[in-house]
């Protein structure tokens, strides 16, 4: 078995030139996680080449923080999909442990100075830095709501604030578009007892440090010990438009999976991810306060995410009736109104989403207000490519009953952004692959809008996206003069969505340049429930991952 230090195991590359052999190696113990530990040099210089410490995989034997380890097994470039980035490891065989309180690991500090801005170069350090004690200090702002994984990111803003990138009031972080994954730090708590609920704009008070561990596509710091914060407190907003005569208010409101029926364990596909009790923690509960206290109870509600009855179950059941009712049973209870519901059901298991639950686009409407002409109904892509897999577009006409004037709606869910590459990735770093989708899906809607306007009708699209408002499929949906409402917004308001802590708009409302020129197509997007975080370690109430839009179109 070869003895070598740590720093010839991690070579140079992204590859370690000892893969494949058994190995022997030293070093002080820095951080521990459920499936190993990280070893580091002691009293070593970096040099900024290559990374001085290395992930020790050992599902067995636990070491203790702060050991000097003499470590024997097998290194291996552990790649954990086709595209990801190598990691270098050292598979756990046997260890003699040299002393339990050692000293000499110094951690470096995480500094905007520090980071470069070119997303190559980042990558670069970072990979040289992999595994290595790291730190951030105090006085930097939390840019991400907390989540039920204990996962935290942050904006370096002490000692100096980044002037490149515009900050909402919240002082959220808002995505720069010619680099919408710059990467900003973050760590991953591994005690939850130490975990912090947290919005947000909340300040870190103290200093955290621990191993830049590369998972999800991205670096991260393990923590262990507990930290402190300044929470920032965020009042959910409610919007100014208003139902009346002549007009007619459309709620976007992306529903995150949502189903009545908590899944039994041997019908679903996984059963750790696609078990949920929706109706039991609340969500619908606090969608329909988003439907009556903050979108004053709209004509329209345009759904995406619904799933069918019976959830994420593996059966034939392919209609959403059940969890239609219940929302409209519990809005009914908050505000008298018992909107109605339409929709066409996808064919099983043809929609893409979360496997068995047959996730569709749907509509809730006020039939006080609001009747439905059900000849127009309809899905459009059937039988393209670019909808293989993904969710059809839900066409539908409504008719504002005082007027009688007809608004036709695009309900929209774009091809999702989870199969883009990471900027750390090997090959074709940030690429999206499907992006081209998008762009098709765009161009049939985009049709489908014109088509309405050769019928004399005006039209709005609204749903999610998945892209930005500089986008291309944004550009295609907004060729022939439409407009896309969004861009009404201040660059501050332009978010609905937090990604990694970048605050991006996601949901748009596109309408034809004749509409928007005339001023009767305002647009607001109702923020809140994207900056508001979680309890780590617990699960979450929270509706939904988006903000919510609404428009009010008149006539």
């Amino acid at each position: 078995m070869k003895i070598t230090s740590i720093r010839d195991l991690q070579g140079e590359g992204l590859n370690s030139p000892f893969a494949g052999q058994q190995v022997t190696t030293t070093g002080v113990v820095t951080g521990v996680v459920r499936r190993g530990f990280f070893l580091q040099t002691p009293n070593k210089a970096w040099d900024q080449k290559g990374s001085d410490a290395i992930f020790v995989y050992s599902r067995d034997w636990k070491a203790t923080k702060g050991a000097e380890l003499v470590v024997s097994g097998k290194c291996v470039d552990y790649i954990k999909h086709d595209t990801a980035k190598p990691v270098t490891q050292l598979r756990f065989e046997s260890v003699n442990v040299k002393s339990t309180d050692a000293k000499g690991v110094e951690a470096i500090a995480l500094t905007q100075d520090f980071l470069p801005k070119n997303n190559a170069a980042l990558a670069s350090l970072l990979n040289s830095l992999e595994a290595m004690l790291v730190a951030i200090e105090p006085g930097q702002t939390f840019v991400a709501p907390s989540n039920n994984y204990g996962d935290y990111v942050l904006a370096l803003d002490s000692p100096v604030v980044d002037e490149s990138a515009p900050r909402t009031n919240h002082n959220g972080f808002i995505g720069n578009h010619q680099n919408d994954q710059r990467w900003l730090p973050g760590f991953r708590i591994t005690n939850y007892n130490h975990a912090v609920r947290l919005n947000v704009g909340a300040k870190l008070l103290s200093r955290i440090q621990g191993p830049l561990n590369y998972r999800v596509d991205a670096y991260q710091i393990s923590v262990s010990e507990p930290f402190k914060v300044d929470e920032n407190f965020i009042e959910l907003t409610k919007s100014s438009l208003t139902p009346s005569d002549g007009a007619l208010t459309v709620m976007t409101l992306n529903c995150f999976n949502l189903d009545p029926h908590v899944e039994a364990q041997v019908r679903v596909k996984n059963p750790r991810q696609d078990v949920d009790d929706d109706w039991g923690e609340g969500r619908f509960h606090t969608l329909a306060q988003a439907v009556v206290l903050q979108a004053n109870v709209p004509d329209i509600v345009a759904l995406q995410e619904i799933q069918d009855s019976d959830g994420a179950e593996l059966t034939d059941v392919v209609d959403a009736s059940e969890t239609y009712r219940l929302l409209i049973l519990t809005i009914k209870q908050l505000s008298g109104i018992e909107y109605a519901w339409i929709d066409v059901n996808p064919e099983l298991g043809a929609d893409g989403g979360q496997p068995g639950g047959n996730i569709r686009n749907g509509f809730l409407y006020n039939p006080n207000r609001v009747s439905v002409d059900t000849d127009s109904l309809h899905v459009i892509g059937k039988g393209n490519w670019a909808f293989d897999d993904s969710r059809k577009p839900l066409v539908c006409d409504f008719l504002e009953k005082k007027t009688g004037e007809r608004l036709t709606v695009i309900n929209v869910h774009l091809a999702s952004k989870r199969h883009q590459e990471s900027i750390f990735a090997p090959v074709d770093p940030g690429t999206d692959g499907k992006l081209g989708v998008r762009v098709e899906q765009a161009h049939l809607i985009h049709r489908e809008a014109q088509k309405t306007l050769r019928h004399g009708n005006e039209y709005y699209v609204t749903g999610d996206f998945n892209d930005s408002e500089f986008s291309r499929t944004l550009d295609v949906l907004c060729a022939d003069d439409a407009v896309n409402l969004v861009m009404q917004l201040p660059a501050t308001e332009r978010y609905d969505y937090c990604h990694r802590g970048k605050l991006q708009v996601l949901m748009h409302g596109v309408v034809s340049g004749a509409l928007a020129a005339s001023g009767k197509a305002e647009y607001e997007i109702i923020h809140g429930n994207e900056l508001i975080g979680v309890s780590p370690g617990e699960q979450s109430d929270k509706p939904s991952d988006h903000a919510y839009v609404i428009a009010k179109i008149s006539f």
